[in-house]
């Protein structure tokens, strides 16, 4: 369960278990508080990945071509 500890400036700091860490607060919904529980929904996007690691690519080749 991942719940929200505090606020300490533009940070959440966030209890998941024992383990506690911090994010962003721009992440969370702007009502969110204290004491909430917070859902997390992940996914990977394949065609942003793509143009990442192509310009990623393009910007290296420009860097060691002669």
């Amino acid at each position: 369960m991942l719940v929200i500890d505090r606020f300490e400036g533009d940070w959440a700091v966030m209890e998941l278990g024992r383990k506690v860490f911090n994010i962003p607060r721009l992440l969370l919904p702007a009502e969110a508080k204290e004491g909430d529980v917070i859902n997390i929904d992940t996914s990977i996007d394949r065609e942003a990945t793509g143009r990442l690691q192509k310009s990623t690519g393009k910007l290296a080749d420009s860097l060691f071509e002669e």
